[in-house]
Order: C-alpha cells, then structure tokens, then sequence
C-alpha cells in the first residue's frame, strides 16, 4: 500500500468538514483540514449564527412596543448599530477559537492555506507552495452568495458584506425571495430601515408550502416591507442622494444599500477537481453518490458544494455519516427526504415534510388541518399579527405527510415534531397527545376537523 502523509485531507473547514474531520480522526485516522479564510464557515461566521443574532437585534423593538399592552412604560429606548456589531464579532471570535480547539483536541491538523488538487492523491498548498498527499480527500467547500450581473452590480453587497456594514442603512432594498432574502428583509426592518424586497417571482420563498409563502408575504406586508413581485433589476445608479435602482416595470426606488440575495454558487471552481476527473453537475456542483462519493474513488464532497439540502444540519449529517462509512467500515447515507428547517423570517417559519402541493401531486387526495389565529401574547399586545398552523396527512394511512407553522417560536416547535414526522407518525397519535395549555403548539394535537376537499368547494 502507498504511504500518504494524510490518511483524510479535507479542504474547507466548515460544518460539514470539520464534523467529518474530527469523527475520522477519532476513528485513528490522521487528518489534515485546509481553510483559507477562519474555522467555522459560513453557518458560523458569515451565515446562520450572526443572522440569528441579527433576527434577536431586530424583533426587540416590537417587544418594547408590545410592552405597554402589558402595563410596562420604556422610555428612552435607542438602538446603536455599531455596538450590535461589535458584539456580534466578539461571539464569532469565541465561536471560531471553540472550532479551533475542538479540531485540535481530536488531533486534526488545521492548515491556514488555500488547497488546490494536483491529483487524485496530491494537494497543493498555495502559501506555503508544497505539496502533500492524502489517501483519501474531501471536499467541504459550502458555496458563495450570487450576484445578479445588472449595470452597477458593483455597488450592491450580499449577506457577507451586510454583517460588517459601518453604519445601518436608512434605507435597503434587498433582491431575492428565498430564506436569505426574506430574514434579511425582516431584519433590516425591524432594525428600523424603510425596506424594500424585491423578487422576480410571483410568490416569496418558491419552494415552500403556499400557505407559508402568502402567509409571510402578508404579515411582512403589515411590519411595512414593501415586497415587489414579478420585476428585476434593471440597473443600479450612484446618485448624489445614495443609489438607485430601476426595475424592469421601469419604477425607480431610490435607496442607501443594495443587498443581493438571491441564491449562491458552489465553491467548486478553482480547487484543481479537474485535475483528479471529477465529475459535476451543470450547475457547477460536485457529483456524488448516497455516501457522498465522487466518480474518483477516493474523493468525497458534503455541504453545499454538493447541493442536495443546503443547510447546516445536513452538512454536519453528511461529514459524519462520512466518516462512518470510510473510516469506520458502517456505511451510512443520509435520508434527505424528510428535513425539518425554519426560515427565521418576521414572522419565523418552521416546516417538515412536503407541502400541499407536492402531497396532491403524489397522493391524490389529502386530508388538510389548518388553524389561523392570533397568538395569546398579542391579545394584551394588540399587535395585528396571526399565527398559522397547517398540517397535511394520507387519508388512506393516517400518515402525517407535512407540518407547516408560521409564528413565534416556529423553529422551536418543528424541532420536536420533526422528529414524530420522521417516525411516520399518524394523524390519530397527533390527536392522542394531550395538549400543553396554554400554548400556541397546543393547535397540532387538537385540530380535529378536515378542511373541505377542494372537489366539494368547487361544488358549492
């Protein structure tokens, strides 16, 4: 057997490829990680662990407002954007030194350089200009924000520039209609900026279940986002006032930043897979089997380089079902099918399971439970905003198919009911389960009664 200086090198040092990383050594094999940038990747530095701390910033002051119906008098409240960020830097650099000792506590070797493959057994150092080989090679790369290539695309920012902004915006307009987009939208509002979201759909959030999407796009509408559907971006102008945008219905916003959210590219480019013969999909992600094998042997790609669900989770799911199967001989594939998520939207969704749309479209006839109200907190609040609750099951199993929620704690709840979902849970077991009182989660065990098949209404 050829002797290689590394048993595994992993090149990006993320969710998934550090998980990876640490799960190979800790089945004895020696292991090397390369990054570029900082330990952690996107989720951590630069994605989903200071946007929640965004979404945190942006909700209190609704919670000031709300405080009068509750007998509370605040006064004197400001908000300083320079001081959130501040903090926000200080939790990354202690999330990032924990990343750090925790590669270094498995014996995972971290090297601070850029990874370029030679060939399939041969990594290139590009600082450090040496070479060093690896039996098998992982790639754990994420993906970068896309940019829409309009007249002026220069002078907008996308979700990394948007957590190191000097000052907050007075005025944003943000481009997209995914996860990205909407809990920027609701971010930048709820900070106090006069927002603008635009998409060229006609619906928000393209993907998810429709009563979610028009759900959102209503209740954003009340906080005063101002969504515009069906237009693109024309162009982008510096103007003496800031910039300005011309969409394609030839309307004109004129704004102080341009943020651009509207999907992202694999970081696949530039890393030498050529050179080994790996093999891609069209749109530049790496091709891969179950167990996250490339069509080389001994190179394996996770995360969202490999765009199968791009989030976090599932890339630490991938980096360690991994390194179960090459370096602890039990072979393990990730269930992509059933994924519980939340979009930490303003209002948050949680879901898991497939929508109404796709459960027509496979089953035929289901049996829909949906329930709209206004959650108890805002009853003392006044606040004009409605929480819904949908759940979609096979009439001819009882089994619940999906969970769509929309409202506070949304992300929370969909944890736990993720994991009944999963294990194939019927509709009559939702209704077994005795209520926690007074909850809004109360409502997914006691919604007793169908909504009318869509034949019968079409009758009346």
């Amino acid at each position: 057997m050829a002797d290689y200086d590394y048993d595994l090198f992993t090149i990006g040092a993320g969710s998934g490829g550090v998980r990876a990383s640490r799960m190979a050594a800790s089945h004895g094999a020696k292991v090397a990680v390369a990054e570029e940038y900082r330990v952690g990747g996107t989720c951590v530095i630069r994605g989903c662990v200071p946007k929640k701390l965004f979404v945190y910033a942006s909700h209190v002051l609704e919670d000031i407002e709300d405080a009068e119906g509750f007998g509370w008098t605040v006064e004197g409240a400001k908000f300083d954007w320079k001081t959130l960020i501040a903090n926000k830097d200080k939790e990354i650099d202690r999330l990032n030194g924990i990343y750090i000792r925790n590669l270094a506590g498995s014996d995972v070797e971290i090297i601070e350089d850029r990874a370029i493959i030679k060939d399939k057994h041969t990594i290139h150092l590009v600082n450090q200009n040496r070479d060093v080989t690896a039996k098998v090679i992982l790639i754990a790369t994420g993906a970068t924000p896309n940019i829409h290539e309009v007249p002026g695309h220069e002078l907008a920012i996308t979700s990394n520039e948007a957590f190191h902004l000097e000052e907050l915006p007075k005025r944003v307009v943000v481009a997209g209609g995914g996860y990205i987009s909407v809990e920027f939208a609701g971010i930048f509002n709820g900070l106090g900026s006069d927002t603008t979201l635009v998409y060229r759909g006609e619906e928000i959030l393209r993907g998810f279940d429709d009563d979610l999407r028009t759900h959102l796009h209503a209740e954003m509408d009340k906080k005063g986002v101002d969504i515009r559907t069906g237009v693109v971006f024309e162009r982008i102008d510096k103007t003496d006032d800031g910039l300005a945008v011309t969409l394609s219905d030839g309307s004109v916003i004129n704004t102080d930043a341009v943020m651009f959210a509207i999907g992202r590219n694999p970081n696949s480019k530039g890393l030498g897979l050529e050179n080994a013969g790996v093999e891609f999909e069209p749109n530049g992600t790496i091709k891969v089997d179950a167990f996250s094998k490339t069509n080389v042997d001994n190179i394996y790609a996770v995360g969202d380089v490999t765009n199968r669900a791009n989030l976090t989770p599932v890339a630490i799911r991938e980096g360690a079902a991994f390194a179960e199967t090459v370096f602890n001989n039990n072979p393990v594939a990730v269930d992509h099918s059933c994924i519980p998520t939340a979009v930490f939207s303003t209002p948050e969704i949680g879901t898991v399971g497939i929508s109404e749309e796709m459960a027509r479209q496979q089953f035929g006839r289901v049996d829909i439970y949906k329930s709209t109200f206004r959650a108890m907190k805002h009853t003392l609040s006044g606040r004009d905003e409605k929480t819904m609750m949908k759940i979609i099951v096979d009439p001819a199993s009882d089994r619940v198919l999906g969970v769509h929620m929309i409202g506070p704690a949304s992300g929370e709840i969909i944890q736990a009911v993720g994991i009944a979902v999963q294990m194939g849970a019927t509709k009559a077991q939702f209704d077994a389960t005795v209520a926690v009182h007074p909850t809004a989660a109360e409502e997914l065990v006691t919604m007793k009664t169908p909504e009318p098949q869509p034949e019968a209404v079409a009758a009346e």
